[in-house]
């Protein structure tokens, strides 16, 4: 009987290391979480230390200082002080009006500040965890199927990615998006290699809970999900059927589940739905957050307020823009050309091919989030096509390392037939250097953009310039003399010139203050389109200021009404095109006469009621939602609540203010009493706007409107 004998050990040389005792022990795991397999390259997992180690470091430096999004801030904050809000997402504490999105985000901050305190760092934490958190995973599944040099390079891609950097500094829930999405394409991979069901399930609770962070995009990268494994999961096709079904019942499942309960709770026993027309959940699916999106305001099924863009204007241009091109496009040209390319040389290949698998999917998640953020007609914001970068960052590590190997090997490597290898190969020899070039000439068009920016841009742009050169001549050159040393060291010079602009990008979204509710890295490059969005926003594309009246959301609001710590000036609740502003004298006084009301205020938007509520530690009702427009106030549910001793003040304006129901406000001119501002001031206190828009801010002058007073003798 003949035996094999194992294969040598390779020598530290070779760059491995020797394989670990067969017993292993808990000491020996340790060792091999920070060293990584014994198969692997010696650099491989410290590599990876040191790219999780700068991500963490950029996600979260002067954690303490970043300010945050007050709208979800003060959501968060409701949470905290009522279980009730916390499991609706309520944007107060009495539950009046929800926020705009499911709640699960808000849970996962909520939780945090529940056990830490509420304040800066107690956020921003959970978005710092799950962005390092992304990175990992999506190194763990380019490395399975394309090897650790394209899990490093995808990792890296992903880690320095402008717009990811800047809004996993933040408190939008786009962050958890990515990763419960980045975990269901992990269940994915799992599902297709081995044809099992359960990690096809995992996938589909994983988007489940994706969609109870965000609705609707969460579901943008399904078809990919369905294809990929529709054509090459192991198994019959009855089987891969039968499979996908199943787990399209634990999709429906997992993402419904919140939306059903909601819903069938009595509306009177529950906050009403901000962003809906008509208090469902389902409407905001398919409404606000669905379709809306997509074809705006002129939808059928699109809410009022579905039409502001602040990345410019819908197109197929539109993520080259002024606006979005410093934000994702940096790897854009050499990840299409890499997906195209990469294709075709899986052509051949069986069914099962987990490369042509991977890129199949990680082609997908970035064409169908490309075609949905550039072709958008509703509200759109620079921050969400952080979800795309996954699959950029992924084409950009497999796809170049495709491109290096048919650049390196020829097509005899890929199986191609001899008489036609030497015709294929030299068409494949010019393929990864124009995919460097390509990105490099586009590096520099954006980094030209912003010249006289500062330093860091101009530094980023001589090496893009002298390492894109140094790598299109030495892969030919390389190419030319077979000198593989010299191809190796021009796509080392190639990684490096296709990621310099993004890193100078990120290092200043790390280091400057950023708008909370709309924020966006590098310098501005654009204006963008301001006034009110469908979203949190509010702000131009490009501002690079705080979302909170450039005050940081330091220590919870304290029952005296001071600021919070660390914050600069006071905030102030601001009534969208009603001029009249609410300053720290006004809310103090609001405090002292709350006379047991269950609300502290009722104001016409959320953009008011969420700076109060962080100013003042009380719950206050936003009667129109984040535009203004909802529904969620009535005359006779104002009543009710005058009546029942819950409510005492109200803001209105002249005009009724912005969504404002102007019959309320004419009732309540009519019946409270207005109060006047030397009651609360002695006009010395400062006032500032709560809007980020400059147009609201400049709209807070005079009005008649202001302040008024409602009692249960009022009432008719």
């Amino acid at each position: 009987m003949t035996t094999l004998a194992p294969p040598p050990t390779s020598s530290p040389s070779g760059g491995h290391r020797a394989a670990p005792p067969a017993d292993g022990g808990f000491v020996a795991r340790g060792r091999r979480l920070f060293t990584g397999p014994a198969e692997d390259p010696r650099w491989t997992r410290p590599a990876l230390w040191a790219i999780l180690l700068a991500a963490t470091a950029l996600y979260a430096w002067n954690i303490t200082s970043i300010s945050g999004n007050s709208f979800y801030n003060a959501a968060v904050y409701s949470g905290t002080k009522s279980w009730k809000a916390f499991f609706f997402g309520a944007l107060d504490s009495g539950s009046f009006i929800t926020v705009d999105k499911p709640p699960f985000a808000l849970w996962v901050m909520g939780l945090s500040a529940r056990v830490f305190g509420f304040g800066t760092w107690q956020l921003a934490l959970p978005m710092v965890a799950v962005g390092t958190g992304s990175v990992t995973l999506l190194h763990r599944m380019v490395k399975r199927d394309f090897g650790p040099v394209a899990a490093t390079v995808a990792a890296l891609a992903l880690a320095l990615t402008p717009i990811t950097v800047a809004i996993n500094r933040d408190t939008n829930p786009d962050p958890i998006l990515v990763f419960l999405m980045l975990l269901g394409a992990a269940g994915l991979f799992k599902a297709v290699r081995t044809g099992r069901l359960m990690p096809l399930v995992w996938s589909a609770v994983a988007i489940g809970f994706a969609f109870n962070t965000k609705m609707m995009q969460a579901y943008v990268v399904l078809p990919a999900f369905f294809l990929v494994h529709l054509w090459a999961a192991h198994g019959s096709l009855g089987r891969r059927i039968r499979h996908l079904a199943v787990a399209t019942v634990a999709l429906v499942v997992s993402s419904a589940w919140w939306m059903v309960v909601v819903d069938l709770i009595p509306a009177s026993s529950r906050p009403y739905i901000g962003g809906s027309t008509d208090n469902t959940v389902w409407d905001l699916v398919i409404g606000y957050n669905g379709f809306g999106r997509i074809f705006g305001a002129g939808s059928s099924v699109g809410s009022a307020g579905n039409g502001a863009s602040f990345g410019g204007s819908a197109g197929v241009h539109r993520l080259f823009n002024e606006i979005m091109g410093g934000q994702i496009s940096w790897l854009i040209p050499f990840a299409a050309i890499a997906l195209i390319a990469g294709l075709v040389l899986r052509g051949r290949a069986p069914r099962t091919d987990a490369k042509r698998a991977a890129l199949m999917l990680w082609g997908g998640w970035f064409v169908l989030h490309y075609l949905t953020f550039a072709l958008a007609e509703g509200t759109f914001h620079p921050y969400y096509v952080t979800a795309m970068a996954p699959g950029i960052a992924a084409l950009a590590g497999a796809g170049g390392v495709t491109l290096y190997r048919a650049f390196r090997e020829g097509s005899a490597a890929m199986g191609a037939p001899p008489a036609r290898a030497e015709s294929r190969a030299w068409g494949r020899g010019w393929v990864l250097p124009a995919a460097v070039a390509a990105s490099a000439a586009w590096a520099i068009v954006l980094l030209q953009r912003v010249s006289g920016s500062g330093t860091l841009y101009t530094v980023a742009e001589i090496v893009v310039g002298v390492a894109g050169t140094v790598a299109v001549l030495g892969l030919l050159a390389g190419r030319f003399t077979r000198r593989d040393r010299l191809i190796g060291f021009a796509a080392l010079a190639a990684v490096v010139a296709l990621l310099a602009g993004p890193a100078a990008y990120s290092v200043s979204a790390a280091t400057s203050a950023t708008n909370g509710t709309n924020p966006t890295a590098g310098p501005s490059t654009g204006g963008g389109m301001g006034g009110m969005g469908g979203g949190p926003g509010g702000a131009s594309g490009s501002s690079r200021t705080s979302g909170t009246g450039g005050r940081s959301m330091g220590e919870p609001p304290s029952g005296g009404g001071s600021a919070p710590s660390g914050s600069g000036t006071r905030p102030s609740g601001q009534m969208g095109g009603g001029g009249t502003q609410v300053s720290s004298a006004m809310i103090t006084y609001l405090k002292k006469h709350q006379d047991g009301a269950t609300w502290l205020l009722a104001v016409a938007t959320d953009q008011t009621a969420s700076s109060i509520i962080l100013e003042s530690g009380q719950p206050v009702i936003s009667m129109g939602g984040w535009s203004g427009s909802d529904n969620a106030m009535t005359l006779a549910k104002l009543k009710s609540l005058v009546k029942s001793g819950k409510l005492h003040y109200i803001i209105v304006s002249s005009d009724g203010g912005q969504g404002t129901n102007s019959e309320i406000a004419t009732w309540v001119k009519a019946h409270g009493t207005a109060v006047k501002s030397s009651a609360y001031s002695s006009g010395s206190s400062s006032t500032t706007s709560s809007s980020t828009s400059s147009a609201s801010s400049t709209s807070a002058t005079s009005s008649t409107g202001g302040l008024y007073r409602l009692d249960a003798s009022d009432i008719d």
